[in-house]
């Protein structure tokens, strides 16, 4: 706890120094963070009230209602009453008022831009994951909210496949290196055979907000049969439906690809995975003893057939 806290304030500290936002104006315009903060919320499609503008910024009431009457008085802001509760004032921009959060609008693209202007592809990608987490962290928001999105292999993404499959495994079942091994012989079998079994196998990384959290393959076993493998899902993105996403996509690929029936192998001590493939239509087949990886566990193998 005392290195997370000393992190998150040293990154506060510094990402208000990029931003410059400790000057008494943001962007080069008359307005303090604050203000401008006000003004992207009004700025945003269709009035808003005032009550629900104060809850959604956690503004003190009497700091929110001089800011807008500092809006009225220039001309951007202005009030009229609801249309379902005559009670209620709505707040809306005026014509000067949208022109004036346009301005902000793209100065502050343009600044960021600007920040990310030397950053590679993989370098943006990797940071749009890292700000996708520290959402999540510090707001307490929930990943099942955010649907997970798919995509084909990319180079590095075999490396990955292999790295995290070692170091999850061992950190949460304490199994040792040959499981690592046994990920690396399937990845480099798979990379091996790709010329020559197209369109017949396929793998696919789960993203988060840019981030890779989940991993599935689908290889062939024989000519009728196809087989679910290397199924992983990162601990922080458990509860938003990825594994559930990648065995969908696993088993629409194989029926397309003309097989007959889909075969995996697993580990009874792996709970959460066994509960998607029973929901996906995956039958235990057969269950025994087998010592592997430095523990004691029981195998299963699951089927299904194809449509």
């Amino acid at each position: 706890m005392p290195d997370a806290i000393t992190a998150v304030r040293e990154f506060s500290r510094f990402y208000t120094d990029v931003l410059g936002l400790l000057g008494g104006a943001l962007l080069e315009t008359p307005y303090s963070l604050t203000e401008a903060r006000v003004l992207f919320e009004l700025g945003q499609p269709g009035p808003i009230g005032a009550l629900d503008l104060r809850r959604r910024l956690g503004l003190d009431p009497g700091y929110l209602s001089r800011i807008l009457a500092r809006f009225e008085s220039a001309g951007l802001v202005e009030r009229e009453r609801s249309t379902v509760d005559a009670r209620r004032q709505m707040l809306r921009l005026t014509p000067l008022g949208r022109d004036a959060f346009a301005d902000l609008d793209a100065r502050s693209t343009a600044q960021v831009t600007g920040l990310l202007a030397d950053a590679s592809e993989a370098e943006r990608r990797a940071l749009v994951g890292a700000l996708g987490t520290a959402r999540s962290v510090l707001g307490g928001e929930k990943r099942r909210t955010r649907r997970p999105e798919l995509r084909s292999l990319r180079p590095g993404d075999l490396g990955w496949v292999v790295q995290r499959h070692g170091q999850r495994y061992a950190e949460e079942y304490g199994w040792d290196a040959t499981f690592e091994g046994l990920v690396a012989r399937i990845v480099a079998d798979y990379a091996d055979s790709a010329d020559a079994t197209a369109g017949r196998q396929n793998a696919w990384i789960a993203e988060l907000d840019g981030e890779p959290v989940g991993c599935v393959f689908c290889t062939r076993k024989d000519d009728d049969t196809a087989q679910l493998r290397l199924l992983l899902v990162e601990p922080s993105a458990r509860g938003a439906g990825v594994g559930t996403a990648l065995v969908d996509e696993c088993l629409r690929f194989a029926a397309s690809a003309g097989y007959r029936e889909i075969v995996l192998w697993t580990n009874d001590v792996l709970v959460a995975a066994r509960r998607i493939y029973e929901r996906a239509g995956f039958r235990l087949e057969h269950e025994g003893p087998r010592p592997n990886f430095g523990a004691r566990l029981t195998e299963q193998v699951w089927r299904r057939p194809l449509p």
